[in-house]
């Protein structure tokens, strides 16, 4: 019987503990959210000197090479996870599981997929580096995709646990700290790829901070031994997660490609700068992901369909909320944000807005997801490779028609912005509501109070746009997000939403 035939079975459950385990979802939701957003709020912090010394210091052309590096470092480990970082819940909740076999399993499926990746990319390193001027360093670069591939792998384990500790840990703390300072320390000892290893430093470093903890959970290897049966099953069932996994990723990354067909590396720089401070508020998504399928596939395996339903919608505008006003908070004063970086890059600041747009609007998209992936992820699938295909379409379509008006190379940022943008509506909307029809319940992250805190918002920090940069930056971005935040909290936020905000001690007991 499939995980769908499952959902749609009966199951008798009393109203009393299924009020109760309602209670115990948000609470563990909540707590789950509140321990990433201030993840978030540390990486944050953490990540704005990269941009900074990256920009300044290294340039437009440096970090044009670096962006595409890691482009296809990370494609390839994203592949080499398999879907794992949200199968591996369905995987833990399954009757009878295992856990430390589980989570060992996945380990060693992943590693033999990086294996895979990681030869193919140090044997043609034209593939990282696809302007040449190679040196002894780039080849070994293939090696990170264990690193990521395990961090997320390790991630995922500990998601299960509600340890969301472990995630803030290393994307907020070690991650985003120790490549900012790996990049000021190998500039200032004249290190020629020192972008790409202050990297590779990060990412072994947020490695070794995930798994601490994952074996604290589980326990090491100790006498498991490979499977080799239930890892090709593990493999063949999330084929269709790990696809999913990697059109979600593309969708990310398409631009970038794109991009890269068209104009040189310092307009792929600028653009990458863009995107980098555009994926701040990105991150706040991501933050409920660890949580957030724990709760469904215990939910689902429950046949509590509404309660499924009411989370995603509930966790959506919790995400579009929070989004939406670091999207006004950067893309308002978007010139002096980008000026920042560098004054190189201030040109980017037309397709920093249209970005910031797109990260809002795919946040129903990422949610609605989390549940399809469970539910129907073969048509979740198909909805994502229209997503791409339409973006591919509209980004080489803008381009073309910026190209043939003779406006300058930089319009063509812009022109990939805008297609990301619409692409991710569209998925959104697609997905809402296959998902509202599976859940027979409705699934809607939107309110009227973001219009409202929205326009307050723009209005009012308008006229932080009149103030000299510095003002602008350190006056004005506090101000629209004061105000947005102080309008959304009054217009739009009731009990079950200031739940994120408080303390849940019943919650700690369901944990």
């Amino acid at each position: 019987m499939s995980q769908t035939d499952s959902a749609a079975a009966p199951q008798p459950s009393s109203a009393s503990s299924g009020t109760t385990q309602q209670d115990a979802d948000a609470a563990a939701l909540a707590k789950g959210g509140r321990t990433n957003f201030l993840g978030f709020i540390m990486r944050l912090v953490a990540r704005l000197p990269f941009l900074y010394v990256a920009g300044r210091w290294y340039g437009p052309e440096a970090v044009g090479r670096f962006a595409f590096a890691v482009l296809v470092i990370e494609l390839v480990a994203q592949l080499a996870t398999l879907g794992l970082k949200r199968g591996l819940a369905e995987q833990l909740s399954a009757p009878g599981a295992d856990h430390r076999i589980v989570v060992w399993d996945g380990m060693f499926v992943a590693f033999l997929a990086s294996a895979a990746g990681s030869a193919l990319l140090f044997l043609l390193p034209q593939l990282m580096f696809p302007a040449g001027e190679l040196d002894g360093t780039d080849r070994w670069m293939a090696l990170l995709v264990f690193a990521i591939a395990g961090t997320d792998i390790a991630l995922a384990a500990c998601a299960y646990r509600f340890d969301i500790g472990a995630t803030v840990r290393a994307r907020a703390i070690v991650e985003p700290w120790v490549i900012s300072a790996a990049a000021a320390g190998f500039w200032f000892v004249s290190v020629r790829d020192g972008l790409m290893l202050s990297y590779a430093t990060a990412m072994v470093g947020a490695f070794l901070t995930a798994l601490i903890p994952m074996i604290r959970h589980y326990g090491g290897p100790g006498v498991w031994r490979p499977h080799p049966a239930h890892l090709i099953a593990v493999a063949r069932r999330n084929a269709p997660l790990a696809a999913a996994d990697a059109i979600e990723w593309g969708t990310r990354r398409l631009d970038l490609f794109i991009l890269g067909q068209f104009t040189s590396p310092t307009i792929y720089g600028i653009y990458y700068m863009a995107q980098q401070v555009a994926s701040l508020p990105q991150k706040l998504k991501t933050s409920f992901e660890p949580i957030l399928g724990p709760v469904i596939t215990r939910n689902l395996a429950e046949n509590r369909l509404a309660a499924v339903a009411a989370q995603v919608s509930q966790v959506g505008f919790w995400i579009i909320a929070a989004q939406a006003g670091v999207a006004l908070a950067l893309g308002i004063p978007g010139e002096a944000v980008m000026g920042l970086v560098g004054p190189q890059f201030v040109s980017g600041t037309g397709a920093l807005a249209f970005l910031l747009a797109a990260e809002v609007v795919a946040a129903t998209a990422v949610v609605s997801e989390a549940a399809l992936v469970y539910v129907a992820r073969h048509r979740n699938l198909a909805i994502s490779l229209a997503t791409l295909a339409l973006q591919a379409i509209l980004s080489v379509g803008l381009i073309l028609i910026a190209k043939s008006m003779g406006l300058h190379p930089i319009s063509y940022a812009v022109a990939v912005a805008g297609a990301l943008m619409l692409a991710l509506g569209f998925a959104s909307v697609v997905k809402a509501r296959l998902l509202a029809r599976i859940l027979k319940a409705p699934v809607n992250s939107l309110r009227w109070a973001l219009v409202w805190a929205t326009g307050g918002a723009a209005v009012l920090g308008w006229g932080a746009t009149q103030l000299p940069e510095w003002a602008e930056l350190l006056i004005g971005v506090p101000f629209i997000l004061g105000i947005y935040a102080w309008l959304i909290w009054t217009r739009g936020f009731g009990p079950a939403d200031r739940a994120l905000f408080a303390k849940h001690p019943e919650a700690a007991a369901a944990d």
